[in-house]
């Protein structure tokens, strides 16, 4: 038996010690007397009497350990050419200064928070700063269209919004006070204050009496100690793609949040206390809130925050200048991003120039990884690459190659096998468990384990739906795969109308109603068409309403503009044509699968429920000219 399967032997044989074991590696201001209570909540809650605060174990233990002087925080900007090394003592003093100008003016337990920062250290400092207080903080991502925003104010009624003047992408800056303040315009729920990051790059007008200047807040704040709170009370609330319109508010508590998150730094990856760990993703998804923050924090790492791409800011060897310079040990991104600098250097010459000895592996994750780009990075780096599967809802890895068990031989294209915790199982749509080698619905065996989301913010009934409504006793993840003979487990595509563009989950439904609200589109449909760099495209089909006379180019560059307003530029939708019909089931259902499947050029069968075979060579004529 292998290290890997002695250790999920031991979880699977007796969870509530494996769980109780993992617990001890947190501070506890009243430590949990059982693991888990299944009578509370959806599926059941996990450390039901533990007490804690999180910002002390990501900060103060650290300190209190006599480890003050190591970098907690690197923050690499090539957008602004700074650089700059923030100490654990140095980002407590930061975040408790903060904590404290928040309590004075109203923030505590269970207060919300909304941050709509770029990529800069004061999006972590309020962060930490509401969970020190047990405030719960909502990220949004800065790239977001200022409705998108006032619906997640809508729906999280912030007592206070801290932003910043400007966020910067090679070639522009991007002007957020603007978009705030539309947003906050567009909301009937209106925070109390603003706290604004002024940045030189684009500074920005104040409005008295709502507005604040950050840097003048956190250099007055009286520092406030951590707020004990209960293990099962609220962290953060981070808002992903809903299919109806209404984002829907993923909900992380705070015990089962650092237990886990602080176990998989070791499980998974392989990290210790005062060694380098750099995601390269952004704090406003939610790999930049799991592991930009908080398990590298958690595990007294030093976590790299980025303010740049993989190509561009200058060159494709951008990356491989940042894990030289900081000695990053694990290096964690999507594979988006391996495809951008394949794209740009596939030769590797640009990675030869760096010195890249301290790096031990290549984690991918947001999306499946194309074999042949893991292939690529595995051959130039001539490290470990490892492609794993998880979710916004899970907040860790489903699925994973495990360092601290020795990794499995290299299976490109596969996610690795279920992390302890995870039942992993693949079902048919009568809910029937395939056999091995059957692809079918990939579903986790309730009850999920700690560190996922228990539920949606103030949504129980729609979480219950979403997720645990279709196939009884299992958490449904939307995904479609299946389990190989040696246990790996391979996700093939999404089962909803969730595209993966860039490891972004972004809702094709979201779209189609902004396309449905031009005065000349009669209906519409929008799929993720397959694509070599960014995984999947949002590609939308419109029928104009009769007696429309325009020029389609015309119509189309107008509803790609109304997309990138409404929803932003994140969601990559370029690609909008006209059609003189969508193909549809007798019931009016429109075929989107079928449609997915001729956008990417692969072999589709007639359905034996449309309502006209014939549209789909028209429709096949009009993609076959884009995606040829």
């Amino acid at each position: 038996m292998s290290r890997y399967e002695e250790a999920y032997a031991a979880w699977r044989n007796d969870p509530e010690g494996w769980w109780l074991e993992a617990a001890r590696g947190i501070d506890w201001a009243c430590p949990p007397s059982r693991a888990f209570d299944p009578s509370l909540g959806l599926y059941g809650r996990w450390f039901p009497d533990g007490r804690l605060n999180t910002c002390h174990n990501a900060l103060d233990r650290h300190v209190a350990a006599g480890r003050g002087a190591q970098a907690a925080l690197i923050y690499d900007s090539p957008m602004t050419g700074r650089k700059e090394r923030i100490s654990y003592a140095a980002l407590q003093g930061r975040v408790a200064r903060l904590a404290g100008a928040l309590a004075a003016r109203g923030i505590g337990r269970g207060e919300r928070v909304i941050i709509y920062m770029p990529m800069v250290p004061e999006a972590v400092i309020a962060m930490l700063a509401c969970a020190r207080l047990g405030a719960i903080h909502s990220v949004v991502f800065g790239g977001f269209a200022a409705a998108e925003l006032a619906a997640r104010i809508e729906d999280a009624t912030p007592k206070a919004i801290i932003s910043a003047s400007c966020g910067l992408e090679p070639g522009r800056i991007v002007a957020y006070k603007p978009l705030l303040d539309a947003a906050i315009g567009m909301a009937a729920h209106k925070p109390d204050f603003c706290l604004i990051l002024q940045r030189e790059q684009a500074r920005c007008e104040m409005i008295p009496g709502r507005d604040l200047d950050y840097a003048e807040v956190e250099a007055a704040g009286a520092p406030h100690p951590c707020v004990e709170v209960a293990a099962t009370d609220p962290l953060y609330i981070l808002y992903t793609s809903g299919t109806t319109g209404k984002p829907k508010g993923i909900l992380r508590d705070n015990g089962g949040h650092a237990v886990a998150l602080h176990r998989s730094m070791s499980m998974i990856y392989g990290m210790a206390a005062g060694e380098a760990f750099w995601a390269a993703s952004d704090v406003g998804w939610v790999v930049g809130h799991s592991y930009i923050v908080y398990a590298p924090l958690l595990a007294g790492c030093t976590s790299i925050l980025y303010e740049g791409k993989p190509v561009g800011t200058p060159d494709p060897g951008a990356f491989w200048r940042v894990c030289a310079e900081h000695g990053v040990k694990l290096l964690f991104t999507a594979p988006t991003a391996i495809r951008a600098i394949k794209k740009e250097d596939p030769e590797g010459r640009h990675l030869a120039r760096h010195d890249l000895s301290k790096l031990e592996a290549l984690y991918l994750a947001g999306e499946r990884c194309d074999p042949p780009t893991a292939e690529w990075a595995a051959e130039k780096l001539g490290k470990p690459v490892v492609d794993h599967w998880w979710q916004t809802e899970t907040g860790w890895p489903i699925t994973a190659g495990f360092r601290e068990f020795g990794l499995f031989p290299p299976r490109p294209g596969a996610g690795g096998k279920p992390t302890p915790g995870f039942e992993v199982r693949v079902l048919d749509a009568a809910g029937q468990e395939l056999p091995r080698g059957r692809e079918g619905a990939l579903v986790v065996k309730l009850p999920l384990p700690p560190g996922c989301a228990p539920t949606l913010w103030n949504a129980d009934a729609r979480y219950r739906e979403a997720y645990l409504s279709t196939f009884p006793g299992h958490y449904d993840t939307s995904d479609a795969g299946m389990i190989d003979e040696e246990g790996f487990v391979w996700v093939m595509g999404r089962t909803d109308d969730i595209i993966n563009v860039a490891g972004h989950r972004l809702s094709t439904g979201a779209m189609e109603e902004v396309l449905a609200s031009h005065r000349d589109v009669a209906e519409c449909a929008v799929v993720g068409a397959a694509d070599a760099l960014k995984g999947q495209v949002p590609v939308g089909l419109v029928v104009l309403k009769a007696g429309v006379n325009r020029e389609e180019a015309e119509v189309a560059r107008e509803l790609v503009a109304l997309v990138r307003e409404r929803i932003g530029p994140v969601a990559a939708f370029k690609d909008a044509r006209v059609v003189p019909r969508l193909p549809k089931t007798r019931s009016g259902k429109i075929l989107r699968a079928t449609i997915r499947k001729i956008a990417d050029g692969q072999a589709y069968s007639v359905p034996p429920t449309i309502d006209d075979p014939a549209i789909l060579e028209e429709i096949a004529a009009v993609l076959g000219r884009a995606h040829a």
